[in-house]
């Protein structure tokens, strides 16, 4: 379920932040600390994962310290869909 996950969000970051629908993303790629995605992209990337995945995710847990690459995306996604 994992790599589903973090699949379908480099999906949407390749083809809708990047604009380049081809482009891998590796599970550890750094997004954020990196500068491939910015504030903005952020935000809408935070929207995509809530409305995708059916999860919460607070404004708290948008920075680099949770939230800068594809494994670390997935792990809170599965968290959050286990939790009653």
């Amino acid at each position: 379920m994992g790599a589903e996950i973090e699949s379908e969000i480099a999906k949407y970051i390749a083809a809708q932040v990047w604009k380049q629908p081809g482009r891998a993303i590796a599970p550890e790629e750094k997004l954020i600390s990196s500068g491939l995605i910015d504030s903005f992209h952020l935000v809408d990337l935070a929207l995509f994962v809530e409305d995708a995945f059916q999860v919460h995710l607070d404004d708290s847990e948008l920075n680099v310290q949770t939230f800068d690459t594809l494994a670390q995306l997935a792990a809170i996604v599965r968290g959050r869909q286990k939790a009653p």
